[in-house]
């Protein structure tokens, strides 16, 4: 294997973990950060919006920007922006400041989310094998590093303000001694250079871009899948908790099940993909998804819950990866701005999801409103075909003829 490919492989694994630990990092500061502004936890959820609001608007910069300049001078830079923006949440003491420095690090979070999806892209293609969902799996390890850094500091009796800037220039360093093993730009074109074939002349050479409508669709999925995401979020140790009266302690682990399982699975799902193809993936993986949270909403036990939370975990573990991965694909020449159509439309859904299921507690119990998520589950399984390629169309039609 081409020596160069391998350290393209390991820097996208490198800005995955820094992408994760920043934003655990930030994470892990939100109850120091939340009494020295003074906030109670309904106002603080409001300026959440603010972070995923600047991440959305940073996504579809970052998207055009790649494809524009590309991934190896994108990656680096928004890696460096999001680590710089790292400390402002830690220094304002007022909400008005507060709420400008989310802005400017959702912005920086959301650039260095999509610049690194589409880097990801390149490389799966230049493997010409799956290899996307190891990339999200390693997002989780950086959240763990920043748990544990985050305790730590706290223990040494570190600042936010203190904490979140030794982590971002920690986060600088890394980004740009990571970029010499980013891929290299590679040349396209926006029209297709006509040849002669041997159905007729002046077929076109390369593939026209893919139709907006399939990206929109690929965008929709990722938004119902990301919006289950969230609300498990959330809501998983607050429903063994409330609704099965579970202690704190082992409400708990109903995320930490769904948490783990996810993360397993997406370790998994690169050599499930590369065997079964992606539609089996999706489809499959949302069935399971499908019966581990109906499992969850209207078992009356806690271990049967923790089983559906850990199915729930496994089956949508594989499938924004393949989203992502599908919409980089359809057009190479406009990888990075199909992709932040999808992540875009799929970060909102997980900020949504939340605040739908918190609505709908007020008409049903908590348990029943996880059914919504039975039904967006059922329809991205029978959504499924739209990762289907041209050539998997092909060899289905060459095997029902025989």
């Amino acid at each position: 294997m081409d020596p160069s490919l391998r350290a393209a492989r390991v820097a996208t694994f490198v800005y995955f973990v820094l992408n994760g630990t920043l934003v655990g990092m930030w994470v892990v500061q939100i109850p120091a950060i939340e009494e020295r502004v003074g906030f109670s936890h309904s106002t603080l959820g409001g300026f959440l919006v603010l972070l995923g609001l600047g991440a959305f608007v940073g996504m579809q910069v970052a998207g055009r920007l790649a494809d524009r300049l590309g991934t190896q001078v994108v990656v680096p830079a928004t890696g460096v922006l999001c680590s710089a923006a790292l400390v402002l949440p830690g220094l304002p003491r007022d909400p008005w400041t507060l709420a400008g420095a989310l802005l400017v690090f959702g912005f920086g979070n959301g650039c260095l989310d999509v610049s690194m999806n589409a880097h990801a892209v390149h490389v799966e293609k230049a493997y010409d094998r799956p290899v996307m969902s190891a990339f999200h799996a390693t997002f989780s390890v950086g959240g763990v590093i920043a748990a544990l850094v985050g305790a730590g500091a706290a223990s040494a009796g570190m600042s936010p303000a203190a904490t979140l800037g030794a982590t971002g220039v920690v986060g600088i360093v890394t980004a740009l001694v990571s970029a010499r093993g980013l891929l290299p730009a590679a040349p396209t074109s926006a029209t297709a250079t006509p040849t002669a074939t041997a159905e007729g002349e002046g077929e076109p050479a390369t593939k026209p871009r893919t139709a907006p409508r399939h990206i929109w669709i690929l965008a929709a999925v990722a938004l119902m899948i990301m919006l289950c995401e969230g609300a498990a979020n959330d809501w998983s140790a607050l429903h063994l908790k409330t609704i099965l009266g579970a202690p704190a302690r082992t409400a708990a682990f109903g995320y930490g099940t769904y948490a783990a399982t996810m993360t397993i699975g997406r370790l998994l799902t690169d050599r499930l993909t590369a065997r079964f193809g992606p539609v089996a993936i999706l489809r499959h993986g949302s069935a399971m998804a499908a019966v581990g949270i109906t499992i969850v909403a209207l078992s009356p036990w806690i271990w049967p819950v923790f089983a559906g939370w850990a199915l729930f975990g496994l089956g949508l573990s594989g499938l924004i990866p393949q989203l992502f991965s599908a919409a980089g694909h359809a057009d190479p020449s406009a990888a990075g701005t199909n992709v932040s159509r999808v992540a875009g439309l799929g970060y909102l859904g997980m900020l949504a999801g939340p605040a739908v299921i918190g609505w709908m507690t007020h008409l049903v119990a908590l348990n029943h409103t996880f059914l919504l998520m039975t039904l967006l589950c059922v329809i991205a399984a029978a959504t499924a075909g739209i990762l289907r390629t041209g050539s998997d169309r092909t060899r289905e039609m060459v095997q029902s003829s025989r």
